[in-house]
């Protein structure tokens, strides 16, 4: 290596990266020279105890080399791609007295990539730092400027500066510069008065600027500006955002040869230090979570000082450079000390590896006790296996914690059950004290037990008045349960559903039985049938609205509520898998319907009030289902299917739906019938005719079949199925029998026809929910406004009356009925209670999810 050569050491991500500027021969028989800048990757080598050689690049500059220069060089996070980058600043004099930098970022491949390149009339040598970008900051002539790779422009900062003392990123500012300047005093007396005062005394302040938001921060978040005039390098530990407020924990050297700590700009602690002049400072996490502060002074000194105590621990001299990564892989920090060696001009020559702790290397030194490389790596598992074992401490006892937590949640589920059976089969339940369970009760507790509410009480009357019929069927794996209910039966069915509660008193099962609902509605003469899963059907005739009258709007809606529960019957089933509840050989459930009670109020709509009724118990053991007790009975007698209203029901009620549209161009569709009456085998339902049951053997046996004819061309078929592979073998059947002309498509829910009237009704809904809130103001606003437009209406009032006899006389009236008019519209504009808005917006939102299903399903 040639004496004149520059080098300079950068640790990244473990490995050492030697910078080396050197002379270079362009070509053979070629005049100029070239400077070559030259980087060495190296990697410590626990075997043998020194660094090696992993790989090198090299990169050429336009130089002489007296000419070129290494400024400095740092790791900077990549803007584009968000990776930090070893970055090297290189400086190159010109002849006329222009001085040019060029920027440099070394990739992974050891490939160089030129970031930006300027020119300034001066030398950068005060404050010169590399950041996020990359970028360049410096300090020339009291004034702070920067350069993005991204821009490639030199910007200045507009901030007069004595010094820069930290400079790095700020959570929710960025890259930002703490610097010192002369105190610039407030003029207006809101300033803080301390402040002011500190200000004053010293003449000099700290200031924080953030380079991508150009925006001004307080130097007190980071310390006092009492320490403006002694602090010469600071280093931020942590920053967060805490409750809106910047938290800054920062550690300062001074000029009187001390080291301050300072939490959210309140100084915590000194440390007198042991030599004269230090320069920069450095933090380290070692091994033993402990924080180190290593310290540089500029006679070539290191001391260290831990966080906990403020004690200088050790200290070296000689030291040529200190740098602080994992060198060895063990998952923390470790310091790395490059000591001067006259005699040789290799950097990596002396140096020292310690975390003051098991790990602790020196150049020079043979260590005859150490281990083979082998069992090298086995410390390095075993430092692997102290961290696991802590982490897996700390997971069992979260574990622990959770177990807790899920059975504390399990017996205050079972208990709520219990609390229901009981509450329902009107018997008085205790419930435990939430002080034994370590909860706190969100009500007072009360001595005496609970009673059966008020609402509950009623349960017998509700369950003569409202339930028919209750039974049960047996269907493959699936127990189906039927209430019937009769036709006085008011209450919302489309949000009326069955529930399942079991009374074995058990801890170990939830007694709340899992099941899907169906609405089953068959009209009085079984001459039709459909299934709905969500809502029952609009009415059939429209409502007309009348503004003027609310107690005609009250008794229309009555009207047409009555009428619509009048024309249906309907039954509620619930199905669920029968395989669990035979495991208790004998079991007992009482059933639940749940449904919304409608009330009226203010005279307007209904508001929905959830009831509970008990409709009583089924029992099942597994000796009745083994006799065939509970299953579907479907016998042939002559030409009908002999299956009870409860057993077509139960078949319904676990199969799928689906329903096709088919349509022939050129024949007409008598071939369905005769292919569901021969290839299907299907028999009528004596009890529905309208329905047809599959007796054919095999998967198909048990499919029901509605056949619909529109037309001679078109009609509707509908399967109800028990899987879709059944549904695909009728298909593939149907399509055999039909001509090839014939056109089959599945309809979403129902026909287009019964789909456009349902869409209206529920349109018409919307609109009547909407208006029904208006305030008693706005529907005089509106009479008003009817008033003028209604037709045929004669003006019978004689003032008004004679002011249509003359030309200006109509002028005034008009200019009457428009200013009366404009009140009208203005009166509409009124505020509405908080609470009314709420509701409105609630029952709007239910009428336009109707109609948007509505609309999907036509879609």
């Amino acid at each position: 290596m040639l004496g004149s050569s520059q080098q300079r050491v950068l640790s990244y991500n473990g490995e050492l990266l030697v910078f080396q500027l050197s002379k270079a021969k362009r070509g053979e028989g070629a005049a100029g020279k070239a400077a070559e800048l030259h980087v060495r990757r190296m990697a410590f080598d626990r075997g043998t105890k020194l660094f090696a050689q992993k790989s090198s690049g090299a990169f050429s500059v336009r130089a002489k080399h007296l000419d070129a220069e290494i400024v400095c060089c740092d790791c900077a996070t990549h803007s584009k791609t968000g990776i930090v980058l070893p970055c090297v600043l290189m400086r190159i004099k010109k002849h006329d007295g222009v001085v040019e930098h060029v920027l440099l970022s070394l990739y992974s491949s050891d490939q160089f990539e030129q970031c930006c390149r300027f020119k300034l009339d001066y030398e950068l040598k005060e404050d010169v730092r590399l950041f996020t970008g990359p970028s360049v900051l410096w300090r020339h002539a009291n004034k702070l400027f920067y350069i993005s790779s991204d821009t490639c422009t030199v910007l200045s900062a507009p901030v007069q500066l004595s010094s820069i003392v930290w400079t790095g990123e700020i959570e929710g500012e960025g890259t930002v510069v703490l610097g010192i300047r002369t105190a610039c005093l407030p003029e207006s007396e809101d300033a803080d008065e301390f402040s002011t005062s500190d200000r004053a005394i010293w003449g000099s302040e700290f200031f924080g600027y953030a380079i991508e938001r150009q925006k001004m921060l307080t130097g007190t978040h980071f310390m006092p500006h009492a320490y403006s005039r002694v602090v010469s390098s600071v280093c931020v530990c942590k920053n967060e955002i805490l409750k809106k407020q910047l938290r800054i924990s920062a550690v300062a050297i001074t000029h009187k040869n001390q080291l301050i700590w300072f939490q959210d700009g309140v100084p915590k602690g000194v440390c007198e230090l042991p030599y004269k002049k230090p320069c920069s400072i450095k933090t380290a996490v070692t091994s033993s979570n402990d924080l180190l502060f290593i310290v540089s002074f500029s006679s070539g000194n290191v001391c260290v000082v831990r966080r906990e105590n403020l004690q200088v621990t050790t200290q070296w001299q000689k030291v040529k450079s200190v740098l602080v990564d994992d060198f060895i892989g063990s998952g923390t920090e470790q310091l790395l000390l490059l000591f001067n060696d006259d005699s040789n001009m290799d950097v990596l020559n002396m140096f020292k590896i310690t975390d003051f702790g098991k790990v602790n290397y020196e150049s020079g030194i043979i260590y005859k006790d150490d281990v083979p490389a082998a069992e090298g790596l086995q410390e390095n598992g075993l430092l692997t296996i102290q961290a696991l074992e802590t982490r897996l401490q700390a997971g069992l006892t979260s574990v622990r914690e959770l177990q807790q937590h899920l059975g504390l949640k399990k017996r205050v589920i079972l208990e709520s059950c219990r609390a229901l059976i009981d509450l329902v089969d009107g018997r008085n339940h205790v419930l435990p004290s939430a002080k034994k369970e370590g909860l706190v009760c969100l009500w007072d507790d009360v001595e005496k037990p609970l009673s059966v509410s008020e609402e509950l009480s009623l349960t017998p009357k509700l369950q003569d008045h409202f339930i028919e019929k209750l039974w049960h069927r047996v269907v493959d794996d699936n127990l189906v349960v039927g209430v019937k209910l009769t036709e006085s039966f008011c209450l919302s069915v489309g949000d009326t559903s069955l529930s399942l509660v079991m009374d074995q008193d058990s801890s170990l099962i939830s007694p709340i039985i899992e099941c899907q609902n169906k609405i089953l509605k068959v009209n009085q003469v079984f001459s039709a049938l459909s299934v709905s899963s969500c809502q029952n059907e609009p009415p059939q005739k429209k409502m007309k609205l009348d503004l003027h009258s609310k107690n005609e709007l009250k008794k229309g809606f009555h009207k047409k509520y009555s009428r619509t529960q009048v024309d249906k019957a309907n039954t509620v089933t619930a199905v669920t898998s029968l395989s669990p509840l035979l495991a208790f050989h004998r079991v007992c459930c009482a059933v639940l319907l749940h449904a919304k009670k409608q009330k009226h109020w203010n005279g307007d709509l209904p508001k929905s009030k959830r009831i509970t009724l008990l409709c009583g118990k089924i029992l099942l053991s597994l000796e009745d289902i083994s006799n065939g007790k509970y299953s579907v009975n479907m016998l042939r007698d002559n030409s009908y299917c002999t299956g009870s209203m409860e057993d077509i029901l139960a078949i319904l009620a676990v199969s799928i739906r689906f329903s096709f549209q088919i349509q022939s161009s050129d024949c007409t569709l008598t071939r369905v019938n005769s292919w569901l009456l021969g290839e299907m085998e299907c028999v009528p339902f004596k009890e529905c005719y309208d329905m047809v049951f599959s007796q054919k053997a095999g998967n198909m046996y048990g499919t029901v079949f509605s056949w619909t004819m529109k037309s001679p061309f078109e009609g509707v078929l509908t399967l109800f199925c028990r899987s879709l592979t059944v549904m695909f073998q009728c298909l593939h059947s149907l399509t055999r029998a039909l001509p090839p002309s014939c056109d089959v498509k599945l309809l979403k829910c129902g026909s287009k026809n019964m789909l456009t009237e349902q869409l209206a009704l529920a349109l018409e809904k919307e609109m009547f929910t909407s208006r029904s809130f208006l305030s008693s103001k706005q529907s005089k606003a509106e009479n008003n406004l009817s008033r003028w437009n209604e037709p045929g209406k004669k003006i019978s009032d004689p003032p008004v009356a004679s002011l249509l006899d003359s030309k200006d006389g109509v002028q005034q009236f008009r200019k009457k009925l428009q200013i009366e008019r404009e009140e009208c519209v203005l009166s509409m504009n009124e505020t509405m209670d908080g609470s009314l808005y709420q509701e409105m917006a609630l029952k709007v939102a239910e009428a336009q999810l109707s109609s948007d299903m509505i609309v999907w399903r036509l879609s």
